[in-house]
Order: C-alpha cells, then structure tokens, then sequence
C-alpha cells in the first residue's frame, strides 16, 4: 500500500466492524479458494493518494482463476480480457476514436490517478458477490467519504447499482459524478453504452487545470 493511504488504513484497520472482517477472512483464505491473493486485496491503494483525480468504482472482483488482481475491471495481461472491460474499451474507441490498451491490465490507468476500487474487494472461487455484507462495504463507503473531504475536483465514475448507491456520499459541489448502467454485458446497452465517460472526465479535468487522463 502507498504510504500516503497509511493514516486512513490505519484509523480503518482498527474499527470493531473491521477487525470482524479480518477474522472472517482470515477463516475464509484457510478453508477456501479466494480471490484476489491476500497480498493484493489492497491493490487498489497502491495509487498515490495524492495523484488520484478519478475514481472508478466496481463491484466484487473477478472470481475465476487468475483474473482478479486487485484493481476493480483490470486482469494480469496474460488473462483473457473480460467481457465488462471489452465493454469499456468499446465505449472507449466510440468515445475517444481510439484506446492504447492492448491487454486487461490497467495499470497504465493507476499510474495517471485513477483509483479502481470495488465495492467488496474479496470473493470465493466461482460464486459472485460471496463476500458482500461481511465489512467491505463499511470500508468502501469509508473510502468514497475520506476521498470526498480531503481531496477537491475529483472525477466519480459510478457504473450500476452498487457505485451509484455510494451517490449520495460524495459532494457534488467539489467533485463530477458520472452515473450509467453497467458495462456488463447485461446492462451496457441501458445506458452505458453512449454514456461517454472518458471524454467528459478528461473535459472536467482540463477545465481544473489538471492533466488528462490518457485512455
């Protein structure tokens, strides 16, 4: 974890609802197949707190073999790229005319300031959504609220049911929110696909004077 997540963590890391969460979790790594590895659940927060200028807020990870890596809609480059992300970059190309990436790691999009957090950050093998209601959402909603005070002019991409519920926690004073379906292929033609979320963060963040975000 980036060091300037160390003093929210650590005020996090040591209320009642998550040291509860550590010890289901602590359970649920022994006896069962979860994803991501341990050692990247907190991926996300390798993003310099400083740096960040977008949030893109997911669900729960990926939760087939090797897909999840701890940054909300990313996989290692060696994994197939995922139906949502394909989504994403298709709304990119129609958006933009064109995207870089050639792969499912979004790595390139952390190192610009995008925090790709999701809303539970742990899943057992093969069963969606498996870890919500344990804690997680305590923590995200945590998150979205630290980011909303300390930080000014931040773009808050909100993709489906979950992201968009965190709505109400983010100052629409000091921050963009961009709302749509998501980019699942169940919901991306409700609203996602057309939305052009790119191209209206990269507009925000020119008008503030600060660097776009290189899709």
């Amino acid at each position: 974890m980036h060091d300037s997540w160390k003093v929210f963590l650590k005020s996090e890391f040591n209320k009642p609802y998550f040291r509860e969460l550590s010890e289901f979790l602590k359970q649920e790594y022994k006896t069962k197949t979860i994803f991501p590895p341990k050692e990247l659940v907190f991926n996300a927060f390798t993003t310099d707190l400083e740096k960040v200028k977008v949030v893109i807020l997911g669900q729960d990870p990926y939760h087939t073999p090797g897909a999840a890596h701890g940054l909300a809609f990313s996989v290692p480059s060696t994994e197939k790229i995922p139906p949502s992300l394909i989504n994403i970059y298709q709304e990119i190309e129609s958006d933009l005319g064109t995207h870089k990436l050639r792969t499912g790691n979004l790595n390139a999009w952390k190192k610009q300031g995008v925090l790709l957090l999701n809303n539970v950050l742990t899943v057992e093998a093969h069963k969606a959504g498996s870890h919500r209601g344990h804690g997680w959402e305590i923590f995200t909603e945590a998150t979205i609220k630290y980011l909303n005070d300390k930080k000014s002019n931040l773009v808050f991409i909100l993709w489906g049911r979950d992201a968009r519920s965190k709505k109400p926690l983010i100052d629409q004073q000091k921050h963009l929110i961009l709302e749509s379906a998501h980019p699942s292929p169940l919901s991306a033609y409700n609203g996602f696909f057309g939305s052009k979320p790119f191209s209206k963060t990269n507009a925000y963040l020119r008008e503030h004077g600060l660097e776009e975000i290189d899709w």
